[in-house]
Parts: structure tokens; sequence; C-alpha cells
């Protein structure tokens, strides 16, 4: 299964829908925010996307839980299962132990992919371009094996992702 992550949206509604956009031409079937989404647009993109999502609430979105009920919100850290992995989401990088398969987080506005303790970390980068002119987002292929994470940044100025793969086998249980 592809799923597309993106974080860190802030206020640039065009940035946060052309890394939508992106993810599901590459095939994401399912879209994860990690948070700092700041603006109902960009839920409402990812609504419009025609893909299952789940976004959960980054430091700067408290007045998003007035149309809580609109969207799938989700506080942190959220605990779920996709196929057949066990996710830990949140936005502020605070509950970093590995207790589940794969965990996602944002905040820091800096792509991170590392596989320790038999947990996959990552931080998808800042979408919005605010702390460098690069808009990023990555997709999260799980397999039965392991996973593949394919980092996509672009220069403001440009039209192409460009992308970074990373592989990791899953740990025997």
């Amino acid at each position: 299964m592809k799923i597309g992550l993106l974080s860190d949206t802030h206020k640039k509604i065009e940035y946060s829908q052309t890394v939508i956009d992106h993810l599901v031409a590459e095939g994401a079937e399912f879209l994860i925010h990690c948070g700092d989404i700041v603006k109902e647009e960009m839920l409402q993109q990812l609504k419009k996307s025609g893909k299952r999502y789940l976004a959960v609430y980054g430091n700067n979105d408290p007045h998003l839980a007035e149309v809580h009920n609109r969207y799938n919100l989700v506080q942190e850290p959220h605990y779920f299962k996709l196929a057949g992995t066990k996710f830990k989401l949140m936005h502020l990088p605070f509950y970093m132990s590995a207790d589940a398969e794969v965990i996602l987080f944002g905040h820091t506005h800096t792509f991170e992919c590392d596989f320790k303790n038999g947990a996959l970390f990552l931080n998808p980068g800042e979408a919005c371009a605010r702390s460098k002119p690069v808009s990023e987002c990555a997709m999260l292929e799980v397999r039965e094996e392991g996973f593949i994470v394919t980092q996509y940044s672009r220069r403001v100025e440009e039209t192409q992702f460009h992308a970074r793969h990373f592989t990791f086998e899953r740990e025997e249980q």
C-alpha cells in the first residue's frame, strides 16, 4: 500500500494542493497529514482528493477543533493499523518510543527517515517551504517484507519534484 505523507503546510494552500496532487499522481492510496494544517482549506483539499485520509492536530491547529467533526482529525499520539502495520501519528516529536512499527511526525520542518529498534521513524518535511525554499513530502510504501520511503522535494521556482529512495526490511518478530 502506498501512503502519501505531508506535514507543516501552514498557510500555503497552493503548495499543499501541489503536494497532494503529486502524491496522488504517484499512486498514493491513503494520505496522512502530520500536523500544522493551519487552514481549513487544507483539510478540504485532503477530503476532495478522493483518497482516504487522516490528519493530526499540530501546535498551530487548536482553532480547527471547531470543524473537527467535518474531517478525519485526530489528537496525538494517535495509534492505528493500516496495511497490516501498526502506526503512531503525532505532530510534536514528544512520543518517540518504538511502540509501533511506523512512527510519523512533523513539526521540525526537516525530512527524517530512520529505522531503529524495529521501528521506522518518518517525518515528511515541510510542504510550506517556510524554513527553506523547498516544498517536501514523502511516500511510504508498506510491503510484507519491509518499507520503501520516497522523499520528494521541489524548489519553489521549479515545477518538478526530485526523488530519493530508502528501503528498510522488517525485523523478525
